[in-house]
């Protein structure tokens, strides 16, 4: 089958379109043949070079990609879902059998789902990680209703999934936004949209002019880091969307979130995708390309701006 492969660690120029073998389903496992799969920061960090930890003991081409959308080929056994079944998964591309970005995944019958109906499966395939990232985070939070979260990165596709399952939930949601951007996160929900600070130092000071009180939490979905801090309130939460160090003051509770770890993928998953077939959740999709076009999808999404997501169509 064809895959996108990283036998060399590097630039975006490092991904290829190569062959790698047909996966065969194990017990309580599912088989999908992929319709599209999505481009996400942590590929760019894999083709990097940057998360060879993760990949002790395996031989390249690494195959990166953490959620899909297809039909499903083939299953185990003890697997409840039918072949032909339009599907989504979360996909680990941290094991040998490679990630999202290939004809054909295997995985765990609990990291996939039914996908939404009536959808595009080329957008469905931009909801699981970003999805399950925004869901954790929350759930993390575990904030009454009422409360006000702030998020930074509101505009692109972790923070605008994380302003609508907040405003499902009940929460009133402070976002920055650039000039361009603010009809974009008014359109997702945010209550209050402030201007974008000119410097990551200014943003404190930018949120407290409209939550004067600072804000009961903050999900940082553009990894801003320590100067996200002073928009949270003495005693509030913070949540940060990648692994990075960060000293915790005025009593404000750390959480990072690691989305391999979500607790209940299968629920979560389920619930994202009935809340995308009602229309609560937006599939965005900034762009499909071809799986050759692999180089194309990091250089852009490494620029920056991207709003949506970058999906590679199989």
């Amino acid at each position: 089958m064809r895959a996108v492969g990283i036998e060399q660690f590097g630039g975006p120029d490092v991904l290829k379109v190569v062959d790698r073998p047909l996966p065969v389903p194990g017990p309580a496992q599912v088989r999908i043949k992929v319709s599209a799969a999505a481009v996400n920061p942590t590929d760019l960090l894999l083709r990097s070079g940057l998360l060879t930890a993760a990949l002790a003991g395996q031989e390249p081409p690494h195959t990166p990609g953490m959620d899909a959308s297809g039909v499903v080929d083939a299953v185990g056994d003890g697997v409840d879902i039918e072949v032909g079944e339009p599907v989504m998964a979360f996909v680990n591309p941290f094991h040998a059998a490679g990630g999202a970005q290939a004809e054909y995944v295997v995985v765990p019958r609990d990291q996939v789902v039914a996908a939404p109906r009536g959808l595009d499966l080329r957008d469905v395939a931009g909801l699981p990680m970003n999805g399950l990232t925004a869901h954790l985070a929350l759930s993390l939070l575990d904030l009454p209703e009422g409360a006000t979260l702030a998020v930074t990165g509101a505009a692109g596709a972790l923070g605008g999934y994380v302003v609508q399952l907040a405003k499902h939930r009940g929460l009133r949601v402070v976002a920055d936004a650039a000039v361009r951007d603010r009809d974009l996160v008014h359109g997702l929900g945010v209550d209050l949209v402030v201007p974008r600070a000119a410097a990551t130092a200014d943003l404190a000071g930018v949120y407290r002019v409209a939550v004067p009180e600072g804000a009961d939490a903050i999900v940082d979905a553009a990894v801003i880091g320590a100067d996200a801090l002073g928009v949270v309130k003495d005693g509030g939460q913070f949540v940060k969307c990648r692994p990075y160090e960060l000293a915790s003051e005025r009593g404000i509770t750390i959480h990072g979130v690691v989305v391999m770890g979500h607790p209940a993928k299968r629920a979560a998953l389920e619930e994202l995708a009935a809340l995308a077939e009602k229309g609560v959740l937006t599939l965005r999709t900034a762009d499909v390309l071809a799986p050759e076009l692999a180089p194309e999808a990091h250089r852009r999404l490494e620029a920056g701006g991207v709003r949506g997501r970058l999906i590679l169509a199989f």
